[in-house]
């Protein structure tokens, strides 16, 4: 290898949010990397379905799913009463005749 152009290849240790840590080798700086997910803990590698929400994403998902719902409930039963305040309009209007 050329020396001179090559960046710095040197150990550290890996610490996941599992508390799981290992060695490795990476050009990255510094003396340690933070990861949220490791072999140890992924349910890939162990089987194990874990459930990881990073800042409440899956609640603000509901929530703006549930408000939706909700919405287009309302706005069918604002619907259907309106059609049904026609009908009796028009059955009114019929009756008169």
């Amino acid at each position: 290898m050329k020396a001179g152009i090559h960046p710095d290849y040197h150990e550290v240790v890996v610490v996941c949010a599992c508390g799981n840590t290992f060695k490795t080798r990476t050009t990255m700086k510094g003396e340690q990397l933070r990861v949220e997910i490791c072999a140890g803990c992924h349910p890939y590698f162990t089987g194990k379905m874990k459930f990881i929400d990073t800042a409440g994403r899956v609640e603000r998902f509901q929530r703006k799913y549930t408000q939706a719902a909700e919405a287009n409930a309302q706005a069918a039963a604002a619907k259907a009463a309106a059609k049904a305040a026609a009908k009796a309009a028009m059955l009114k209007s019929i009756s008169k005749k």
